[in-house]
């Protein structure tokens, strides 16, 4: 069988801020602001970000929730 790496799908607060380049205090930050687009989801009592959406939202420029989620939302 050969030896692949595994892909991470699911990324804690602090495996997410690494990611991005910023700090953990940042991107709770951002997230309680409404600045951070992705929304987490919730894995037991882990709360977890999905990889391929955080890179997504980065390559949309970092656009804030509302404009993320689709909303007009003032």
């Amino acid at each position: 069988m050969p030896d692949r790496q595994q892909e991470i799908l699911l990324l804690s607060a602090t495996e997410s801020a690494d990611l991005l380049g910023i700090g953990r205090s940042h991107f709770y930050g951002l997230h309680s602001s409404g600045r951070l687009g992705p929304l987490p989801v919730r894995l037991g009592r882990r709360t977890l970000w999905r990889a391929e959406e955080l890179a997504a939202w980065v390559a949309a420029g970092c656009p804030g929730r509302d404009v993320w989620m689709g909303k007009n939302i003032k």
